[in-house]
């Protein structure tokens, strides 16, 4: 099931793939957006990436009614659509140098398309791959185009219905695409743990045979170690340089000493899953020495019966194996054993 994006292996026998998503975090500075650029590099990061849009592209310049942000606990709340996006798209001009600096630095670049035309501004910048946002997953036509290139494909599928799900993967199979993620998302900002879910990790892996990762919400990097636990080979977390320098999702973004943390963590975390193994690793072997066994806590004469007064099961290991402790109560020595010397196996029969 190990797919690739840019020659980089994802799956199950590799460290996970921690992308770095800009989002909106460059506050329209493309200074900006080249720094954290080179703060996801220096943090360790694998992949960066950009979402592709205009506020025309993604809605309608319309004031007021369904078209304002009203919930009170929105981080954008009383915002129309149209400035949001406005205020958060990455101009298209920028995607070039973006990439460029993210090749210099040997991080994969790639971006979210947010409708067709964007696809083919993409494609002619030679992206390695393409995401699907969660709040673009019920958009087939977009996944449709995206999956004809035959490249990587990688949906978030937060608040799809399981029918929604499979109608996204089939279009993008039977558009062509043969290597696709998906990523468990929760979309709220910041999402909480208890709304996240990742059990479902393994169940979307079982239900549509792909690789599944996490694309996270959360504060912190607990949940996404979790969801590697779970088989998560994908994590994408929100980065930005510092959450108290703002911007439309500072509040919800990794700094970069946390971004540090997920990467080397993930990779622990990854390593850590290894097999199903019973008994000493070679590893542990030198520490066999350091476990209880059998030893004389007296001198023993021959012919003497062993007690609870003259054995005892102690560190370290030399000895016979404590299991063997109640069937030598009461038998004779068949030599005899000094203070301190370990009554193995070889000395008993």
């Amino acid at each position: 099931m190990s797919i690739e994006i840019a020659g980089r292996p994802i799956g199950a026998n590799h460290p996970p793939l921690v992308i770095a998503e800009m989002s909106g975090n460059h506050n329209q500075s493309l200074e900006r957006a080249l720094a954290i650029v080179d703060a996801a590099a220096l943090a360790g990061a694998h992949a960066i990436k950009l979402q592709t849009y205009t506020a025309d592209t993604i809605t309608l310049d319309v004031r007021g009614g369904c078209f304002e942000i009203s919930d009170p606990d929105s981080l954008w709340s009383g915002q129309s659509l149209h400035d949001l996006y406005n205020q958060a798209h990455t101009p298209w001009e920028w995607h070039a140098p973006i990439m460029e600096r993210a090749r210099e630095l040997g991080l994969i670049c790639f971006s979210s398309p947010f409708d067709e035309t964007a696809v083919d501004f993409l494609e002619d910048l030679g992206v390695p791959a393409f995401k699907i946002a969660s709040f673009e997953n019920n958009h087939l036509p977009l996944i449709e185009k995206a999956a004809s290139t035959g490249k990587p494909l990688i949906i978030s599928t937060g608040m799809a219905s399981l029918g929604e799900l499979d109608d996204a993967v089939r279009t993008a199979r039977d558009a062509g695409c043969t290597q696709l993620v998906l990523l468990k998302c929760t979309s709220t900002y910041p999402a909480s743990p208890e709304n996240t879910n990742i059990r479902t990790i393994p169940h979307l892996r079982e239900l549509f045979g792909c690789e599944v990762g996490l694309s996270d919400h959360t504060m912190g990097v607990g949940v996404a170690l979790a969801a590697v636990a779970l088989g998560a080979s994908v994590v994408e977390k929100h980065f930005t340089l510092a959450r108290a320098d703002g911007g439309v999702d500072a509040a919800f973004s990794l700094e970069p000493a946390e971004l540090t943390s997920l990467v080397s963590e993930t990779e622990r975390a990854w390593q850590a899953l290894g097999h199903v193994h019973y008994g000493p690793t070679e590893a542990e072997r030198k520490s066999l020495v350091f476990r209880r066994s059998i030893y004389a806590a007296a001198d023993i004469a021959k012919g003497e019966p062993f007690t609870e007064a003259n054995i005892r099961i102690v560190r370290p290991g030399h000895g016979a194996a404590p299991a063997l402790y109640r069937k030598l109560i009461g038998r004779s020595a068949q030599r005899a054993f000094n203070f301190g010397e370990p009554v193995s196996l070889d000395k008993l029969f």
